[in-house]
């Protein structure tokens, strides 16, 4: 005799797992799981199990979840990428237990990789001249390489013929890149929350300038409040006015009605998908990257003498290590990094290169001893 349960669970069993995969995804969607989750999460499921020769539910064992591990770490994954991949399948087999697909979680035991002793990438914060240069570059680079004369005689020549048109759409674009650099490094927020940011979640006009980040769209899915400083809310205030304006322009070209605001759900700034490219053009014309070919291929070296490397989230660093710099107390800077754990904020996010230790030094007290106490020590010293 066998329970109800053990009959759906053995009918599961034999399903084909993709069947098993797709429920789940549909489950994640009705969640209101946030796209990245909703897209990667069952990407490196079906490709555990496509490696693996993972068929069936039944076929999900710990033993094949661990050998597919071990192979990936064997191949140079770094502990950080494998435990993305076990996240994802712990989260399916958990699923799987919940819904009676499986009598248990099989994978449960299934151990975590010490990431931290793993770190591939290591970040630097940058400095205040860089920051100028970045920020400079961002918003010159669009329109000076639109201008630049690709062929002939004159190449890499100002003076190529663009019209005004296309010179005031650039010259915007790059003053967005710029903005959007400015915003991350000024209030810590990760490229894929500040693109989430629609004009619905800025409040630029209270006592306290903030924006309102949604549980769904943070990393820890807790969601937060991020407050402005008053120069960079004064800034994206004159961006949403300047964008209200061109939306106003355009929709009277249009013949049709002209709208009295922004609609909450236009983004507060249009964070490109190829950022990441493009901050990378945007440190080599600043001067703080390199850019040579190789194979056909563009390679930007970005590499410090320490081994540390600049990128977009680099600027997350760059927010926690001025904070310190600027005599936040830990636990503030914590607060503002939205870390649970204080040592990743003061060890992990803070570049100690920029701090002024020399400085810090140089205020502890003096120990030199008076002229009086001098005399008494010479004394003492004869005597002996």
């Amino acid at each position: 005799m066998i329970t109800r349960e053990e009959a759906e669970e053995g009918r599961h069993g034999s399903e084909p797992v993709e069947k098993h995969i797709e429920a789940w995804t549909a489950n994640l969607r009705v969640k209101g799981s946030c796209h990245h989750w909703l897209t990667q999460a069952p990407r490196r499921v079906r490709r555990i199990c496509g490696e693996r020769d993972i068929r069936r539910l039944r076929d999900l064992t710990t033993e094949r979840v661990e050998r597919w591990l071990r192979d990936q770490a064997d191949a140079g994954m770094s502990a950080g990428t494998r435990n993305g991949y076990r996240q994802s399948l712990i989260a399916f087999s958990n699923w799987c237990a919940r819904s009676g697909r499986l009598a248990a979680n099989p994978l449960q035991h299934v151990p975590t990789a010490d990431a931290r002793s793993d770190c591939r990438r290591k970040r630097r914060a940058l400095t205040d001249d860089e920051l100028m240069r970045l920020l400079d570059a961002a918003r010159r680079r669009p329109l000076a390489e639109a201008l630049t004369i690709q062929k002939g005689k004159r190449r890499g020549e100002q003076g190529a013929k663009v019209c005004g048109t296309v010179q005031a759409r650039l010259d915007r674009v790059g003053r967005e890149r710029a903005l959007i650099y400015k915003v991350l490094v000024l209030t810590g927020l990760r490229k894929g929350e500040l693109a989430s940011i629609s004009v619905g979640q800025v409040d630029l006009d209270g006592p306290v300038p903030y924006l309102l980040l949604h549980p769904k769209d943070e990393k820890n899915r807790r969601g937060a409040e991020i407050p402005l400083r008053k120069d960079l809310a004064a800034e994206l205030r004159a961006w949403l006015a300047e964008t209200l304006a061109l939306a106003r322009a355009e929709a009277s070209e249009r013949d049709e009605p002209v709208p009295a605001r922004l609609p909450a759900s236009t983004k507060m700034l249009a964070v490109p998908s190829g950022l990441i490219r493009i901050f990378n053009r945007d440190l080599v014309f600043a001067g703080i990257a390199t850019m040579e070919k190789r194979g056909g291929k563009e390679i930007v070296s970005k590499t410090d003498d320490r081994g540390r490397t600049v990128d977009i989230h680099a600027l997350r660093h760059t927010f926690g290590t001025h904070l310190c710099r600027a005599g936040v107390p830990l636990r503030t800077a914590q607060a503002a990094m939205r870390h649970s754990d204080p040592s990743l904020t003061a060890n992990v996010y803070t570049d100690p290169r920029l701090l002024d230790v020399a400085g810090a030094v140089e205020m502890l007290t003096s120990l030199r001893a008076s002229a009086a106490g001098r005399s008494a020590c010479t004394a003492t010293c004869t005597g002996m």
